[in-house]
């Protein structure tokens, strides 16, 4: 993190939790998850913060007009992902005062 070089790097949670928004000219469908493995490119991501799935999902169905003008009435996925948060472990009761939580907590809080 100090050289700068990563600049986000988050575990995801499981595709049932996600969705995707197609995008076909000026339409949108939503699809729910989980999703099959796929091995299609991923080109890019965003990070977004939403206060649920409904409200990423719509800012989503906006975001190729924002994100690539020039591909607007091309036909393209985007898959929505929750990243892992702190809360979403069990505490363990054996963990020490200043383990990996207490870390990961600073980490964050420098960013």
């Amino acid at each position: 993190m100090k050289s700068g070089v990563i600049l986000a790097g988050e575990g995801l949670q499981p595709s049932s939790k996600g969705a995707r928004v197609r995008y076909s000219g000026s339409k949108r469908t939503v699809i729910d998850g989980p999703f099959a493995e796929t091995k299609e490119l991923i080109a890019g991501y965003a990070i977004i913060q939403a206060k649920s799935k409904q409200e990423a999902i719509e800012w989503t169905k906006r975001f190729v007009t924002v994100d690539a003008p020039g591909r607007y009435r091309q036909e393209s996925d985007c898959e929505l992902r929750q990243i892992f948060e702190i809360e979403d472990f069990p505490v363990d009761p054996a963990e020490k005062a200043d383990g990996w939580r207490q870390m990961e907590k600073r980490q964050r809080d420098r960013v």
